[in-house]
């Protein structure tokens, strides 16, 4: 979620998100704050969202940049760039402020398991949204092997699963049958 905002003086994201976390539930505190020097506005003087420019490059996160000074900081920091589109990400920023959520969560403990060969519980990435703490947390874990699924090779015909095989059965029964028929 994005915050667009008019100020008469410069106001840090981190202030901002502290004052909206008083007021409101953490879920509902916008992740990036973009200042405006006056809001778009329609003819009939209302705010025209299709004029507010993109958020990407005018973000602000809350943090300072502090650049990753470990390999295992500098790989996950690639990883999270990757993740969540951005160009550069500090160790000190926090996921879900620069743009995470649950299922970029998801993508990024198995871009990590791939990439680094360390299973990392989801939760982990809740309890350490931060490189830092992150990179922390990795260093106590052991290395596994990450096994992808092989790609089969192309033939004519796949042997049926055993639900496969029931369908069929089934729809030899009675072929005017569409309770297993989904058109939709």
């Amino acid at each position: 979620m994005v915050a667009y905002y008019v100020a008469g003086q410069e106001l840090g994201a981190s202030e901002l998100r502290s004052e909206l976390g008083r007021e409101l539930p953490s879920y509902m505190v916008p992740s990036y704050f973009v200042q405006l020097e006056q809001m778009p506005l329609s003819p009939n003087g209302k705010i025209d969202r299709k004029a507010l420019p993109a958020p990407e490059g005018s973000l602000q996160s809350g943090a300072d940049y502090i650049p990753p000074r470990t390999w295992v900081e500098v790989k996950l920091a690639q990883i999270w760039q990757d993740v969540l589109g951005l160009a550069q990400v500090g160790v000190k920023e926090n996921f879900f402020e620069i743009g995470g959520h649950s299922l970029r969560a998801t993508t990024l403990a198995s871009k990590i398991h791939k990439e680094l060969n360390k299973p990392l519980p989801l939760r982990s990435i809740f309890e350490a949204p931060t490189i830092e703490q992150l990179a922390a947390v990795l260093e106590g874990l052991d290395q596994v092997v990450y096994a992808s699924i092989p790609v089969t090779e192309e033939r004519s015909f796949y042997p049926l699963s055993s639900a496969q095989k029931r369908l069929y059965v089934l729809h030899q029964f009675d072929p005017s049958d569409v309770n297993y028929n989904m058109p939709s």
